[in-house]
């Protein structure tokens, strides 16, 4: 077997890594959160959840992907062959979220546009859903009706662009285009920073952004929501930082990278907060109210207050507002790319075929599946796919991923003393106590409260659902996603590994070919 293939360069592996976990929950996610979690006093738990979940957690998929030399399938069956359906179900779990994550940012795409002359008009919440089709007669929930065309066609563009990357391989594929999209994204949303805390009002923002609430510190649902935003923004137990790490060169410095990596992508949700909190601030001010009547996360702060924010701008809000929708664009294609790499990586391996090929299979089947999120009831199953997707697939990963390494296969002194030989600064004890106690305690209690929640009804609607849905939406819609990454990857261990990989010694692996 050949050598596998390596980036070109520490910088081009940090700035994919960082690329990956840059994506659009740094921009639309981290502000809300922040602001409701104690504003600046929330910078303690958060802080804290990076040092003792983020970076070792990190650091545990690194050392995995760079020690074993595989995709995430491969490096957990080369830790122990009992282990494999580990790695496929955080395959299929970044498989599912690739499908739908392409829809956002295709309809970033067209706002990019939109923002050209505000083509959304005063009632933004409206064109929103009038974009998406869900106005029409009979659409709703578990209705997919028919294909919404501004949708479907830069959906396929989102393909062409990532799949293209991905055929021309690991250092002239993904290392080349997070080289152009990351100093990209930081220069964009920069500007967009430093015009948003010149406009009148922002100081209000701002103030309600940093302003810290210490009494907050002491409410566990806080802390769970510090622990949740490092663990979901740093693309932990999606399969990617071990797909990654897998490319590094022998002697690569793993610590170092990780930190770089954790404090890289905390630095740019800082930078986001700043920036959507003094445009919120802005907007607050132009209409006349306090800032916490016009906080909103998710697709509500991009798409329906932004663009009221965009309206209001002082002079050259077109520009402004296809500078947001571009940085969007750039945010979600870096991760998209380390997504569906995990899977490209895993098929390659496991059936022994060419990147070209792997990427024809996986990236084709991805496409096919997400054109589903471009039909007129697409908004309804994003919702409920992603929902059940992260906390039932990514966070729950997570938790059975650390309890298995360090509690069932006792592997953590393995990790360390592999980290160590290669890395500047040194693991100790600090490592142990976070990954082998902090982590799987908070973890343990994030998903013991969201089984509660869900199983026994306790959301805040009439049918105690997440968002109210149906019984049978929420079973096909949600639960039945969330399940099938799991049973998919139980199933892909039933095939044999090619004998001559398994055999191979942890720094070899099959050649990244491009066409």
């Amino acid at each position: 077997m050949e050598n596998r293939a390596q980036w070109g360069t520490r910088l081009g592996f940090i700035l994919a890594a960082v690329g990956s976990a840059v994506g659009l929950g740094n921009i639309w996610r981290f502000p809300a959160t922040a602001y409701e979690s104690g504003g600046g006093a929330f910078f303690i738990p958060y802080l804290i959840a990076l040092l003792t979940a983020g970076i070792p957690l990190l650091i545990m998929e690194f050392s995995l992907g760079h020690k074993h030399r595989g995709s995430a399938p491969l490096t957990f069956t080369r830790l122990n062959k009992k282990t494999e359906w580990l790695g496929w179900w955080a395959v299929f779990v970044s498989f599912v979220i690739s499908t739908y994550y392409a829809a956002i940012i295709a309809w970033a795409i067209m706002y990019s546009y939109f923002a050209i002359g505000q083509k959304w008009g005063a009632d933004t919440e409206t064109f929103l859903y009038d974009f998406l089709g869900i106005t029409a007669e009979g659409v709703g929930p578990g209705k997919t009706g028919v294909f919404v065309p501004e949708v479907l066609i830069p959906l396929l563009i989102v393909w062409a662009v990532v799949l293209f990357v991905l055929f021309k391989g690991v250092r002239k594929g993904i290392e080349i285009a997070n080289r152009i999209f990351i100093p990209a994204l930081v220069v964009i949303f920069l500007i967009i920073v430093v015009r948003a805390v010149t406009l009148e009002g922002a100081g209000a923002g701002l103030t309600a952004f940093f302003t810290p609430d210490f009494s907050q510190i002491l409410e566990p649902t806080v802390w769970v929501a510090a622990y949740g935003q490092i663990f979901f923004s740093l693309s932990i137990a999606f399969a990617i930082m071990i797909t990654y790490s897998s490319y590094l060169d022998k002697k690569s410095d793993i610590t170092g990278n990780a930190f770089i990596v954790g404090f890289g992508n905390s630095s740019f949700e800082l930078l986001a907060g700043i920036g959507v909190f003094a445009a919120l601030g802005y907007l607050a001010g132009q209409m006349g109210e306090p800032v916490q009547e016009v906080v909103a996360g998710g697709v509500g702060l991009a798409f329906v207050i932004f663009p009221l924010i965009i309206n209001e701008f002082p002079g050259m809000n077109g520009l402004f507002g296809f500078l947001f929708f571009a940085s969007l664009v750039l945010a979600g294609m870096s991760s998209l790319i380390s997504i569906v790499e995990t899977y490209v990586a895993g098929f390659s391996e496991k059936f022994n075929i060419s990147r070209s090929k792997a990427v024809l299979l996986g990236g084709g089947l991805a496409t096919l599946v997400s054109l589903l999120f471009a039909t007129q009831g697409g908004l309804f199953f994003l919702d409920a796919a992603d929902y059940f997707i992260n906390q039932f697939g990514v966070a729950f990963i997570g938790l059975v991923e650390v309890v298995v390494v360090v509690w069932v296969l006792r592997k953590l002194g393995n990790i360390q003393e592999h980290a160590n030989s290669v890395s500047s600064i040194k693991l100790g004890g600090w490592w142990k106590a976070s990954l082998g106690v902090i982590t799987p305690i908070v973890l343990g209690y994030m998903m013991f409260g969201l089984f509660k929640q869900n199983i026994l009804g306790l959301h805040d609607t009439d049918n105690g659902n997440y968002e109210g849905y149906s019984d049978a939406f929420i079973l096909y819609g949600g639960w039945a996603v969330a399940a099938g990454a799991l049973i998919f990857g139980l199933l892909f261990t039933l095939k044999k590994w090619n004998p001559e990989l398994l055999g191979q010694s942890s720094d070899t692996s099959k050649e990244d070919k491009a066409v």
